[in-house]
């Protein structure tokens, strides 16, 4: 096995070819258990194995800057930095990144999980080391869908502006941007990169313009004959056209090409692009038989013997496929997708927004390169005309909705909430300064687990409540999911629908509410009110069944719409002794604090309860599990039940306080003295 004697960069360079094709095999076998057994992107990985090879072969890392966008495509390059042994704990607690991380390996330079930024990131880099008189070279791999934001775009334009000397690897593998290859193609872009063949032209140019009375003819003859023949074999007059010099495409799976072509683009004294032809999937059939998506990404399914016992009286609830309100989901008489099962909060807006959009044409749906995990794969099958993937531009997509909502329809944004804050801009000023009816839907909101801090979903609630008119809809089942979707879609105004990607909870028929009204789940002996925002509701009530024990009986309230709290829940919460929020979004202006300030105001000077805040502090949590990330936050029934007894303990006895899960000024993150 010659991928066990791989620890650094410098071990490749000694390698036979012979030798790199089977550590190129060895290292998909690798990566295909790895992510099988753990999870992770593996489509992305398996296309670019001989591109790392020949990138840590041709540049010297950590002197030299290898950076990559998206950072999903960097466990090769992990792999040869030394973190083999690492990848059995990929993207679990403590365990290895699923991106580029600074923290483990002085061979990652940013973390970059949020696709299109590199480029920028790159052009910095370059700038600071130009002053600094450095010859390092800035290698940037941009691909897998990232030349589709707009902001890669903006740093193109700044590079070739400013001339900074960057090379950019342009991983096409085939979900973007894929011109024709051709053999001669690939002869001519050779040529151009040859150190030799460029010399030899601009001594050409110089000496035809040197000839007496015919040189600028002549030059102007031989000029215009190789831009005709760049013009038929390459599509460089984009980029050229920035001031960015182009070849390819390359074959991104031969070691040697690629070592050639990045060892003669490296002597450019200015930016240039390298394109590289790479096949998503390579080497793994279900991959390369995956049209959609080529096994971009693996879940991995929790097996039996890891499911908590299900005996005894405090057995915990194990998630069940629900049933949504309109079992039958038809419109007219006609079945709609009945093959949809309804498990978690997207398929339950999968199946509400297929109903309404049968019943008004005027629903489209827009989502910024993920149509698949947002769920919209189905509406784009049965309404092509009214579905829009912009590709890696949230800003475009809030934008362009509220154009849509402008002129008579109805859109609906599905994003991820941690990309959500790419567009706050547009969501603010574009959506919600004219009030128009956009519903922003934002799937993984909250604590998001495995893909670590550049993913969880927690700022999104107090973004969305800085809008005014903007209604936040927090849904703690996937019936609400339904009911929600179907009063977003009459309003007037903008609206979002905000919810995680774990399983949704098993509820009773008709137990979720209706238009913009909050929903009493228990009702207790008027010492405590927990108002449980979204998913929270659950570790809620089981913690009320916990106290209720102790006599300790709490009224449990689901507010549903945080942004317009309903009157009703605030005069009952008012008559309470204390009152507690817990929301899994950032505390400091998050959910809670909204509606504190909701309830002071609905009630006379002085008369408004203490009201305790639960939610995510202000730090950057690392990937774990999703349940024990909320644990260590106090989000979880143990929590609850640990803040209820403190608080009424606190208005017993005022002196006795406990150091708080937050800094008192700062709100940075911190450990509870009591946890």
């Amino acid at each position: 096995m010659i991928l066990e004697h791989i620890d650094s960069p410098a071990d490749l360079r000694a390698l036979t070819p012979d030798e790199l094709t089977q550590l190129s095999g060895e290292i998909r076998e690798f990566i295909v258990d790895s992510v099988t057994a753990t999870g992770g992107h593996l489509g992305s990985n398996l296309g670019v194995v001989e591109l790392t090879l020949a990138l840590h072969r041709t540049f010297d890392s950590p002197r030299d800057l290898l950076l990559w966008d998206t950072g999903h495509q960097a466990y090769v390059h992990k792999l040869v930095t030394g973190r083999r042994d690492a990848f059995t704990h990929l993207r679990q607690e403590d365990g290895l990144s699923g991106y580029p991380s600074r923290t483990e390996s002085e061979h990652d330079w940013v973390e970059n999980s949020h696709a299109s930024t590199i480029l920028s990131y790159a052009h910095g880099m370059a700038t600071a080391l130009e002053l600094q008189g450095s010859d390092r070279r800035v290698v940037a791999v941009i691909g897998d869908g990232a030349l589709t934001g707009g902001m890669a775009y903006e740093a193109l334009n700044n590079l070739g502006h400013s001339g900074k000397r960057v090379l950019i690897v342009l991983n096409d593998n085939g979900r973007s941007y894929a011109p024709t290859v051709s053999q001669l193609s690939l002869s001519l872009t050779h040529l151009r990169l040859s150190p030799a063949y460029v010399q030899a032209r601009q001594r050409l140019r110089h000496l035809l313009r040197d000839l007496p009375g015919v040189g600028e003819i002549a030059y102007s003859g031989i000029h215009g004959l190789t831009s005709a023949l760049r013009e038929v074999v390459t599509p460089h007059t984009f980029f050229e056209a920035l001031g960015i010099r182009y070849v390819g495409p390359i074959d991104g799976h031969d070691i040697a090409g690629l070592e050639q072509a990045l060892s003669n683009a490296a002597e450019w004294a200015g930016p240039i692009v390298v394109h590289v032809l790479t096949q998503k999937g390579r080497g793994y059939a279900p991959a390369e038989e995956d049209d959609i998506q080529r096994l971009h990404d693996v879940k991995v399914k929790v097996v039996a013997a890891e499911l908590p016992s299900l005996d005894g009286p405090d057995a915990p609830s194990v998630p069940a496929p629900v049933q949504l309100q309109n079992a039958s989901l038809s419109i007219g008489g006609a079945d709609i997708a009945p093959e949809l099962p309804v498990t978690t909060y997207t398929h339950a807006f999968t199946r509400a927004l297929l109903i309404h959009a049968e019943a008004d044409p005027r629903v489209v749906a827009i989502t910024a390169a993920m149509p698949g995990p947002t769920g919209l794969l189905p509406f784009e099958a049965r309404f092509p005309d009214r579905f829009f993937d912009v590709g890696i531009a949230e800003q475009h997509a809030v934008t362009a909705a509220a154009g849509m909502a402008m002129t008579g329809l109805r859109p609906v944004v599905a994003v991820y909430s941690t990309f959500f804050s790419r567009a706050f801009d547009q969501a603010n000023l574009d959506v919600g300064l004219h009030r128009v009816p956009v519903v922003l839907v934002l799937d993984r909101a909250g604590i998001t687990g495995d893909d670590g801090p550049s993913h969880h979903g927690v700022l999104d609630m107090a973004l969305c409540l800085e809008i005014p008119g903007m209604t936040v809809f927090a849904p703690s089942s996937a019936p609400e999911v339904e009911a929600m979707l179907a009063t977003a879609l009459t309003l007037d105004g903008p609206s979002v629908i905000r919810f995680p990607k774990t399983p949704a909870p098993s509820v009773a028929p008709g137990s979720e509410g209706s238009g913009l009204e909050a929903r009493r789940v228990r009702e207790g002996d008027g010492s405590v009110c927990i108002l449980a925002v979204g998913k929270m509701l659950g570790a809620a009530e089981a913690a009320a069944r916990r106290l209720a024990e102790e006599g300790i009986d709490v009224t449990i309230w689901d507010p549903r719409v945080v942004s317009h709290p309903d009157p009703v829940m605030l005069a009952d919460a008012g008559r309470h002794a204390v009152v507690i929020t817990v929301e899994d979004g950032v505390r400091h202006g998050g959910a809670g604090m909204f509606l504190a300030d909701a309830l002071r105001s609905s009630l006379p000077l002085g008369a408004c309860p203490p009201v305790i805040h639960k939610g995510v502090p202000r730090g950057f949590l690392a990937q774990g599990r999703p349940d024990r990330i909320l644990a260590r936050l106090g989000l979880d029934e143990d929590g609850v039940v640990r803040t209820v007894r403190e608080s009424l303990a606190e208005l017993q006895h005022p002196s006795e306080l406990r150091t708080p899960v937050e800094h008192p000024m700062t709100g940075d993150l911190a450990e509870p003295a009591s946890d």
